[in-house]
């Protein structure tokens, strides 16, 4: 087929259970594969069941997995002829893979342009406006002065969010309830975003109050075609950050599946989008409202393998390659139901990390079930990345079999040496209100909030 550029080795720009599901997917399609490693990761999984490893720094990301000009080396030294950022670190940095891009490498993902586009939340806005996705009551564009922002915040009503331009991962909010608090809102919010991101420029929207997180698994090759794999719910959230995912969500209908799953699909096309993305909404009273597009897989992903049968790891390297998609939109099915839980290495109380020796590893199995993780005994987490150790993936008929599955599998789960999240998500699958799917992206706040017993 014209314009295939076949991947003999690919080097995983990433560690951790997103390293380690990459290299399986390598191993599956006849692909070496080169992990890099800092000083802290020499004995991590990824690194000992890789064809061939590279040291690239020390412990501390920014001199080893944020290190640009060393993961290129590595893949020069290695004869590496792609690269696959994973998510998180380096994977949607656009000057990143435009470097990778003008070495001569392949890089899996989205085009330097679209993930520059994205990443900037004013930009990412402003384009899928124009495209026909439905946003979020707000600025045009960032806010430059107070005067602006009061006249914005009285067109679309308190309360209002404030937004770093260059935010993510729950950083550079504030919610401001009312006029008085509006401009110190302001400033403190643009010293956290400059302090934070090194970009000061915030801007506004309207503050929804009881909204489910919905997001959008996309997929789109160098020919034009891109599908849409249904939507993930990632509405359990505690300080914005993802706890509990299933697929489909128990709130969205199937004509409203349809709906939005042609709106996204047909701007995307418009943007000539490549590669994997999410485009996350908010969803509250029946009405979507983008916030995002993540241009890199989600840890969240397995989700949608399980519920579609696609390997969308696998099905990045090959568009990455120049094949087309490997299905069209009628024959993506949605079959039964799945929940992913992310198991960290964390206080289940307080959440805070603990990284240490783990003493005993036993994962659960059974028909169904998927432990993502690059952990087992012996291995030591170290205290220099993210708390999470693996992700817990069940899927049955339904939503209410596969609580019972899930519940199961985390009774079975065994990490002894460390604490875990494990007993907070046994709690909330306890809840009537989560098997009842009775919750916005506040609950889990609010549950952790409330007195024992209450």
């Amino acid at each position: 087929m014209p314009g295939i550029l076949p991947i003999k080795k690919l080097l995983i720009a990433n560690r951790g259970e997103i390293a380690l599901r990459i290299l399986r997917a390598t191993k599956e399609m006849g692909i070496r594969s080169v992990a890099v490693h800092s000083t802290a990761d020499g004995n991590a999984m990824h690194v000992r069941l890789a064809d061939e490893s590279v040291c690239i720094g020390p412990p501390s990301a920014a001199e080893s997995y944020l290190n640009a000009a060393a993961i290129l080396s590595a893949a020069e030294i290695t004869g590496a002829e792609a690269i696959h950022p994973g998510y998180g670190f380096l994977a949607e940095n656009a000057d990143f893979a435009q470097m990778v891009i003008e070495h001569g490498f392949i890089f899996v993902g989205p085009t330097p342009e679209h993930i520059r586009m994205m990443g900037d939340k004013v930009t990412a806005k402003a384009a899928v406006a124009q495209a026909g996705i439905p946003t979020v009551p707000g600025s045009e564009g960032a806010i430059t002065d107070d005067e602006t922002a009061f006249a914005t915040a009285e067109r679309i009503g308190y309360p209002v969010l404030i937004k770093a331009a260059a935010g993510g991962g729950g950083r550079g909010m504030s919610v401001v309830h009312a006029r008085s608090e509006l401009a110190a809102a302001l400033r403190s919010t643009r010293n956290e975003a400059r302090a934070g991101f090194g970009d000061e420029r915030v801007y506004l929207e309207k503050y929804l109050d009881h909204p489910r997180h919905i997001e959008l698994q996309v997929m789109a090759d160098r020919y034009g075609h891109v599908v849409h794999m249904g939507e993930r719910d990632c509405s359990l959230q505690r300080r914005h950050q993802k706890i509990v995912e299933e697929s489909p969500s128990p709130v969205i209908t199937e004509t409203e599946r349809r709906a939005i799953g042609k709106t996204v699909v047909q701007a995307l096309e418009k943007l000539g989008y490549l590669g994997a993305g999410t485009i996350e909404f908010l969803y509250q009273d029946g009405q979507f409202y983008f916030i995002e597009m993540n241009t890199r897989i989600q840890v969240e992903h397995p989700v949608t393998e399980m519920v579609t049968g696609i390997d969308l790891v696998r099905e990045q390297i090959s568009v990455a390659m120049g094949h087309p998609l490997s299905v069209t939109q009628d024959q993506i099915r949605i079959e039964g139901h799945a929940i992913e839980c992310r198991i960290n290495a964390e206080d289940p109380k307080t959440m805070i990390p603990q990284p240490g020796k783990i003493i005993a590893y036993h994962p659960p199995g059974g028909p169904g079930v998927r432990v993502d993780s690059a952990i087992y005994s012996g291995y030591t987490v170290p205290p220099y990345y993210d708390s999470l150790i693996a992700k817990l993936i069940v899927h049955d008929k339904d939503r209410d079999r596969c609580i019972a599955r899930l519940e199961r599998s985390l009774a079975e789960f065994v990490i002894d040496g460390i604490p875990s999240s494990i007993p907070l998500l046994r709690a909330i699958l306890a809840e009537p209100d989560f098997r009842e799917s009775r919750y916005d992206t506040g609950w889990l706040e609010r549950f952790l909030a409330a007195p024992p017993g209450s």
